[in-house]
């Protein structure tokens, strides 16, 4: 009995999270009021909807863009984020715990708390209608939960190493570069991949600090994407943007899945 609840509760599971992909997928294919009839495929799948997102807007750019941001994102939180694990997982020093809930702390904050801040800042900085302005934002949200991860993660690799590579003449640079990251690839690419996810996904800043079509990112690309009319709304366009930029974050994740797994549970555990 106990099996079959299981199970029954992963199917449910299942459905739940897999059904939303496969109706968009669905509407996708469909056109006009065809749109508004249910069915499980559509008789005669409209492909045009496919071509028309690319036709109609540069969104061909705008993921492009959205590539680029969300790489440059998740180097910048990586290269960041591995010297200051490094500094709070390795070195003892007065306030380390109280320092690295601070840094916790700073993701609860809402972004629409800290937008009108970071819209003066980017301004001043003249990188306002730049993608250089969404990859420094974009360091709000990324970098407390890749510091959190890789802290966690590096205060469980054996001391011995480090004393080893201390004895041989290592500087911390080496250390982190020769000893330590080939040790934390199931932890980088975990931070990696959920950086690279939050990057891609977002639209409060990507919508507030662009300006032209030809800067802006997939979310903001799709959301503004309007019909012939102001009473027009065109879903099957919408759905086909949203099935284009979701599946790269599918396949990303059934290829990495298994050091996804291991580097979320890696420090979980001690001894």
């Amino acid at each position: 009995m106990a099996n079959v609840l299981f199970y029954l509760l992963l199917a449910v599971i299942v459905l739940y999270t897999v059904f939303p992909f496969y109706w968009a997928i669905v509407s996708s294919l469909k056109s006009g009021s065809a749109l508004f009839q249910v069915d499980f495929w559509p008789q005669d799948p409209y492909w045009e909807n496919y071509v028309a997102v690319f036709r109609e807007q540069p969104f061909g750019r705008n993921i492009l863009n959205s590539l680029l941001v969300s790489i440059s994102t998740v180097l910048i939180s990586l290269s960041l984020a591995l010297a200051a694990a490094y500094a709070m997982g390795r070195i003892q020093f007065r306030g380390r715990t109280l320092l690295l809930f601070v840094i916790l702390g700073v993701s609860m904050f809402p972004q629409v708390a800290v937008l009108s801040g970071m819209f003066e800042l980017i301004n001043s900085l003249g990188l306002y209608n730049n993608l250089l302005a969404l990859s420094l934002s974009y360091m709000i949200f990324t970098l407390p939960f890749t510091v959190w991860v890789l802290t966690t993660f590096m205060r469980e690799l054996p001391k011995e190493l480090e004393e080893a590579a201390i004895v041989d003449g290592a500087t911390p640079f080496t250390i982190v570069t020769k000893v330590f990251i080939p040790l934390m690839g199931p932890a980088l690419v975990t931070t990696g991949l959920l950086a690279f996810i939050a990057a891609w996904n977002e639209f409060l800043f990507a919508l507030t600090f662009t300006l032209s079509s030809e800067m802006r990112t997939v979310p903001v690309a799709i959301a503004l994407i309007s019909g012939a009319s102001s009473y027009e709304l065109p879903w099957g366009n919408i759905m086909a943007a949203s099935v284009i930029v979701t599946v790269p974050l599918i396949v990303l994740v059934l290829v990495f899945q298994r050091r996804i797994v291991s580097g979320l549970t890696a420090g979980a555990v001690k001894g």
